[in-house]
């Protein structure tokens, strides 16, 4: 049996370098040097929401099977993609607001607000919400909507607990995933029970715990980042810039699991 080799392969055209590099365009006049720095940040975040989207839907697909080490595995690394984001705000800081207002006048309307790539992220997260796609293109918001009508990771996980042999109630398992999880005392106390007596589910649980306070300190960075390099301006395409970001600190995605922190 022969391998399936390409001689002619390379490291430039395996990873399309010529074209990624063609990528970056400052509109601002000059350039703006620091528009440079602004475009590559924004670009790898939008990289990492794709790598994010990709290892959650495995990582459900490890959950709903049962697969304990794949699903620590694949949570564990989503957690650390996390923290890289969350590094990457540190070298966006390098740039002062009067090197931003250099250029943000020819950002015109785009704005993060528009990332298709992390209302996926938000959606698998469990987002249930009508109007977070309804400022996306069409097929954008469609792709978007079908998500949320899916498992959520919660939803995965949820199931992952039952396959162990934990009853975690049928009005939960089969409940319409369109609509908003509320946390529930039920599920609480079999989780309690999941912290008590089974140590491989524990982790499973706790890496949850790990990715949802890595999303809170992503958020958290996001909105001071924002506020000291625009204060309370409006933000581009027409947010409430920093005043919308602070709508969204903390408040848990897992809320079941941070409930329980009270009960041990």
């Amino acid at each position: 049996m022969s391998e399936n080799y390409d001689s002619a392969l390379t490291y430039n055209s395996y990873l399309a370098i010529d074209e990624l590099l063609k990528l970056q365009k400052p509109l601002s006049t000059g350039p703006e040097h620091d528009e440079m720095l602004f475009i590559v940040i924004h670009q790898t975040y939008e990289l990492w929401f794709k790598q994010l989207i990709h290892e959650f839907k495995q990582a459900q697909q490890a959950l709903e099977s049962g697969d304990t080490h794949y699903s620590l595995s694949l949570l564990g690394r989503i957690r650390t993609i996390l923290k890289v984001c969350v590094a990457q705000i540190d070298i966006l800081e390098t740039m002062t607001p009067l090197q931003f207002n250099a250029f943000r006048s020819y950002l015109s309307s785009s704005s993060g607000f528009q990332s298709a790539q992390f209302r996926m992220v938000e959606a698998l997260l469990g987002r249930r919400d009508n109007k977070m796609a309804s400022h996306l293109p069409p097929e954008i918001a469609q792709q978007i909507k079908s998500l949320t009508s899916q498992n959520s990771i919660w939803d995965s996980t949820l199931k992952f607990v039952s396959k162990r042999g934990h009853k975690i109630p049928d009005a939960i398992l089969n409940r319409d995933k369109s609509t908003p999880y509320t946390a529930n005392e039920q599920v609480q106390d079999v989780l309690l029970k999941v912290h008590q007596s089974d140590p491989e589910t524990a982790m499973v649980c706790e890496r949850l715990v790990d990715i949802d306070e890595g999303l809170q300190e992503w958020r958290y960075r996001h909105v001071k980042m924002v506020e000291r390099t625009i204060g309370k301006k409006m933000g581009t395409g027409g947010s409430s810039g920093v005043e919308y970001l602070s709508s969204t600190l903390f408040k848990p995605v897992f809320s079941d699991l941070w409930e329980i922190r009270s009960r041990f």
